[in-house]
């Protein structure tokens, strides 16, 4: 069957689905494998339980019209999804970077969709299967789609925009993150930088930071770019009040007072702001976007628990998060301040050196206790009257159950396999 053929039954469907265990009705489902898993397997139950269509790569049933046999399911919902965008033709956002995409995904998606009919990411679904399924979410009269695009290795931002078809991108940052999959901080910047290599390609527009000097010379002479810094002689202009206890930020003649947490935040809010801009709002429409997010999902989300007030940060972690959220921490006027640092993942040869120098960044923050666990940190152990090591979260769990935790200040942070929100439960 020819694309535009599936994708005239794909309009016929209300969305697209790949679990089984979620099917809507009137869905067209896509038969996907993985390393544990063959979706063909569960595409005659996928219509039994309301899917109109199921896309499938090996005849499971050949005798049901329902059944859309192709060659591979992957490369067909990802063709799907390109031809998709280029029907509606609407104008796309793109963001990646190593650190802030979800938060920065939000707080756009705050800004804009009280105003026009906005569709973004879910949560973090910003893989080769996400973004295909967020691109398919969107329907003839969304306005703007704003998706989100994660990687671990290079390429992988490169093949998410010939899907996506950006008009617009900005990338948070360059940090160290993946550096198991990118080899290299440099492989990182040549990794996100992708998003930059296609927008110059097709005359696409690129936000940017001009005080982030990696980015401005990743993105060289293009001069297709919409500005923003605390200066005057950008696009946009905006300047930082205060951080604690919460970051508020002056933009034109108002104060916005966010409920984020940390300096960190404040490229965040000002790249939405950015944009925000450049889609004509009104100031005060900007303020009261930004003012209107609230984090949730364990990102820089702020719990009053008892009598202690915690920073729950516990979605992922890389060395250049952990060293900014600590950094804010360090700011925090409290003479009891505990510190829960998890393991951070795929940091490949790295990984022993990154890890130490969270703990020797831990030895020189005067004022705060803290617990390390996971096999990473244990085997940077170091001997210090403020410092703990856990080898698995069921040590820690002992040691906090016999601890008596009070009107403390707390940050929990690690990589999102450490689960580390289950420490709630224990303080």
């Amino acid at each position: 069957m020819e694309l535009n053929q599936i994708h005239q039954l794909f309009l016929e469907c209300s969305v697209a689905s790949t679990d089984t265990r979620h099917i809507q009705s009137n869905s067209l489902f896509f038969a996907l494998k993985g390393p544990n898993f063959n979706g063909n397997s569960f595409a005659p139950q996928a219509l039994k339980s309301g899917a109109k269509y199921a896309v499938i790569d090996q005849d499971v049933h050949p005798t049901d019209e329902r059944f859309i046999l192709v060659e591979n399911v992957l490369e067909t919902l990802q063709n799907l999804a390109r031809f998709h965008r280029t029907y509606l033709g609407l104008p796309i956002i793109a963001l990646t970077g190593s650190n802030g995409k979800t938060t920065t995904k939000e707080l756009i998606h705050a800004v804009l969709k009280p105003h026009f009919k906005t569709v973004a990411t879910v949560g973090n679904l910003n893989n080769h299967i996400g973004v295909p399924l967020t691109l398919l979410s969107m329907k003839a009269e969304t306005e703007i789609g704003i998706v989100e695009m994660g990687a671990n290795h290079a390429n992988e931002i490169a093949k998410l925009c010939d899907i996506a078809q950006p008009n617009i991108g900005y990338i948070t940052n360059f940090g160290k993150a993946h550096l198991e999959g990118f080899g290299s901080e440099e492989g990182v910047i040549k990794a996100k930088s992708e998003l930059y290599d296609y927008l110059k390609a097709n005359s696409g527009l690129i936000i940017l930071n001009t005080k982030d000097a990696k980015q401005v010379q990743q993105v060289g002479t293009y001069n297709n770019v919409y500005t923003f810094s605390e200066t005057s002689e950008t696009s946009v202009n905006v300047k930082l009040i205060a951080t604690q206890p919460f970051l508020s930020v002056a933009f034109k003649d108002s104060t916005i007072q966010t409920h984020l947490v940390g300096a960190y935040n404040f490229q965040n809010s000002v790249a939405a702001l950015t944009i925000g801009t450049y889609f004509k709002l009104t100031p005060l429409q900007l303020k009261k976007g930004i003012e209107a997010y609230v984090p949730a999902n364990n990102r820089s989300q702020i719990i009053q628990q008892n009598s202690n007030e915690i920073l729950l940060d516990a979605y992922n972690a890389n060395p250049s998060s952990m060293e900014v959220a600590l950094e804010n921490f360090k700011a925090i006027q409290n003479p009891n301040k505990l510190a829960i640092l998890g393991d951070m993942f795929e940091l490949g040869t790295t990984s022993a050196k990154e890890h130490l120098a969270i703990v020797n960044k831990a030895i020189l923050s005067e004022g705060c206790r803290f617990c390390f666990v996971g096999s990473h940190f244990f085997e940077q152990h170091t001997v210090h009257p403020r410092l703990l090591f856990f080898e698995t979260f069921q040590d820690l769990q002992l040691h906090l159950e016999e601890s008596t935790i009070s009107n403390t200040s707390v940050l929990i942070k690690g990589s999102r396999g450490m689960a580390l929100e289950r420490v709630l439960e224990l303080i």
